[in-house]
């Protein structure tokens, strides 16, 4: 009998201390810190089975993700114009996301999952008009957390 409740005791203690996937509010703005047409925060990092939810709060946006910045398996994802989407992020790596009306005018997010594995090819995509730029900042940014720790 005693065989029989330890590994039962054991599972009930590791789902006790599993931690719960978190959630993350990522704002759609016509304006934010950063300028016109942004996601807020536009650097997001999170754990495999974390989501992010992508609020609608100024009208005329939407967030998908961006081809070539998926890892390896992901599911690509589109937002319907005007409402709030969760996106449930099970792959570590790169994730590159766009609003499709503004992405010219650099309204883009990264979000990493875990590890970024994909970061080489999804630096590697081009992009539109200022979102070329501002993605590279966003690089950059990822890079000096990644250097200080």
């Amino acid at each position: 009998m005693f065989r029989a409740l330890v590994p039962g005791a054991l599972a009930a203690a590791l789902l006790a201390t599993a931690a719960p996937a978190a959630e993350v509010e990522v704002k759609m703005l016509n304006k934010g810190a950063e300028g016109a047409m942004v996601f807020e925060p536009a650097l997001i990092k999170i754990e495999p089975g974390d989501t992010v939810k992508f609020v609608a709060v100024d009208k005329g946006h939407n967030a998908q993700s961006i081809d070539g910045m998926l890892p390896p398996g992901a599911a690509p994802f589109i937002g319907k114009m005007n409402q709030d989407v969760a996106v449930t992020f099970d792959k570590p790596g790169v994730y590159g996301v766009k609003c499709l009306p503004h992405y010219g005018m650099g309204m883009v997010a990264l979000v990493v999952v875990g590890t970024p594995t994909n970061q080489e090819q999804a630096r590697a995509v081009n992009h539109p008009g200022k979102a070329k730029s501002v993605f590279a900042t966003l690089f950059d940014r990822l890079a000096t957390q990644a250097a200080a720790k």
